[in-house]
């Protein structure tokens, strides 16, 4: 439960420090006092959003912290331990916000993303504003509401997402069907294109092997003539180098033993004659080896013209053919996995198959709630004097399914038990949707288990018995849950375990709005204003002392 709250320079509050007890505690005020304000406070600290106007004037940021009794077991105890966040006791909720409106949000100490703060704080209290009975009007609040009591939120969830996935196969099956004769002639062509390219039987470096081919046939003729009169001038010819470099070798190793020092150059004629006979004996080969090959060199060209054209039509490099192939046989192969209609068809028809089980297993309990909910809430209506009235929750199978599931919920009130129940916005008048409203959430309240309830002046539009037998109502509820209301009725005022009051003072041109908790004279005085207005007599006074003694 919420122990303590601490506000610094928030809207019109400088310094505010308030401990809380569990049971019922009112707040009261007079109108502009900034009842509300410790309301908008607290909800900051829970992941609201943060503007720069809540920092007061002439303050350079704002800052609350809230501070919550977790027990052994609880929802938010397991949760603060899956994320690290558990201290040895209690929960501390800390919010700054500064005046350009960034925030920080703090759990235990640690700095945490202001999403944290809002998934932790389903955990801890309920917040349940003054306009609540207008979203009752919605469709789809409606149905949040009947699967919060029936407890199928989460089957409500997972029908959403089963829809989902529903729509997501039908989209691929349609665009299958509408795209099909296309892809159809895409595989064709890139059928055409593999196969014309895998003839070329092309791989990395293949082309520039294939232009040496080409060039080497081309020029066979006077390759060989070339290497014929390398033959001719190195060693066949009458005055051919070979014969004199042997001369004048032979002619040197006889004047090197006159002098040694002509050693050195006879050596390098020798060994120019051993690097000149194998060359000579290189060309023979080589000359040898030469053909004049037409055929061949018919074939190489007519393979570069195949590349070439394939490259054209493809509009790449030849030597990027390779490379293109690979990329058309990888689309080629995704197209081929995609799988055909049919498969499409079944998988649409197993994924709507799933969205109906789950939806028709959602609409069965929908229906006990319903029902569970309807007497509850005409039982609670009756308390709030509307005795005669009925509450109906009507599901009406839809047209078409929807991510909300087979039916739509509505919520329907007749004000006399003889009148059948009409949609809620056409029949109930603002006071009425008021105390529908709060037997609502009465009723929900009766199976949660967040452990803190607000109410933000749920009782506007009521009064007098009605009035008495809301504060009842709210007492009552306290017995099972900590209720903190902000009410304007001095009967839901009196019914208080604990009373705090709301004063606005100003000071210097600066409002400052402060919170204290009253004694039992002190209510008096506070249910007595509430009860008479400007001027308080005795008489206010014993009625107020009389409400307070119920």
């Amino acid at each position: 439960m919420l122990s303590a709250l601490g506000i610094r320079n928030f809207v019109i509050v400088e310094t505010l420090d308030l401990e809380f007890a569990s049971g019922f505690t009112v707040l009261t005020g007079e109108t502009g006092a900034g009842k509300s304000i410790l309301i908008e406070a607290l909800s900051l600290a829970l992941g609201a959003r943060a503007e720069s106007g809540v920092v007061r004037p002439g303050a350079e940021r704002a800052e609350v912290v809230a501070e919550f009794l977790i027990p052994e077991g609880s929802p938010a105890r397991r949760w603060l331990q899956e994320n690290d966040l558990l201290p040895e006791e209690g929960c501390v909720l800390r919010r700054v916000v500064d005046v350009s409106g960034k925030s920080r949000g703090y759990i235990n100490g640690t700095s945490v993303p202001v999403q944290q703060l809002k998934v932790l704080s389903e955990w801890l209290l309920d917040i349940h504003g003054q306009h609540a009975h207008q979203s009752l009007q919605k469709s789809a609040n409606q149905s949040a509401l009947l699967d919060a009591y029936g407890g199928t939120a989460e089957l409500a969830q997972a029908v959403r997402a089963a829809f989902s996935r529903w729509q997501d196969a039908r989209q691929r099956r349609d665009e299958w069907q509408s795209r099909s004769e296309a892809l159809l002639e895409e595989k064709a062509r890139l059928r055409d294109d593999v196969r014309e390219l895998e003839a070329l039987d092309l791989g990395a470096g293949s082309w520039e092997a294939l232009q040496a081919e080409q060039a080497r046939l081309a020029h066979a003729a006077s390759l060989q003539e070339g290497a014929q009169f390398a033959l001719d001038a190195l060693a066949e010819a009458d005055d051919a180098v070979q014969a004199r470099l042997q001369a004048v070798a032979d002619r040197l190793d006889g004047l090197t033993a006159f002098d040694p020092s002509l050693q050195p150059g006879a050596d390098l004629i020798a060994s120019a004659r051993i690097q000149l006979d194998e060359a000579v004996h290189a060309l023979r080969r080589y000359a040898m080896g030469v053909e004049i090959d037409e055929e061949g060199l018919h074939r190489a060209e007519a393979r570069m013209q195949s590349v070439l054209a394939a490259a054209r039509r493809h509009r790449v490099k030849p030597e990027m053919l390779p490379g293109h192939l690979e990329g058309l046989a990888e689309r080629l192969a995704t197209l081929e996995s995609a799988g055909s209609g049919a498969a499409l068809e079944k998988a649409a028809a197993a994924a709507e198959a799933e969205f109906r089980h789950q939806a028709q297993a959602l609409s069965e309990k929908r229906a006990v709630a319903a029902a569970a909910l309807g007497k509850t809430v005409t039982e609670t209506m009756g308390l709030l004097a509307m005795g005669s009235g009925v509450f109906d929750i009507v599901l009406t199978p839809v047209e078409r399914a929807s991510a909300a599931g087979l039916d739509e919920v509505e919520f329907r009130v007749s004000a006399h038990a003889s009148r059948a129940p009409e949609p809620l916005a056409r029949v109930a008048s603002g006071g009425e949707l008021s105390r529908i409203s709060l037997a609502i959430q009465a009723a929900l309240i009766s199976v949660s288990s967040v452990p803190t309830l607000i109410f933000d002046e749920v009782d506007t539009g009521i009064g007098g018995r009605v009035a008495e037998i809301v504060g009842r109502l709210l007492e009552s509820l306290g017995e099972r849950h900590q209720v903190i209301c902000v009410t304007h009725l001095p009967q839901v005022a009196a019914r208080g375990r604990h009373h705090l009051s709301v004063t606005k003072s100003e000071q210097g041109g600066a409002v400052n709005s402060t919170i204290q908790v009253l004694s039992r004279e002190a209510r008096v005085e506070e249910l007595a204003r509430m009860l008479g207005g400007v001027t308080i007599t005795q008489t206010t006074r014993r009625h107020a002392a009389e409400l307070l003694g119920h």
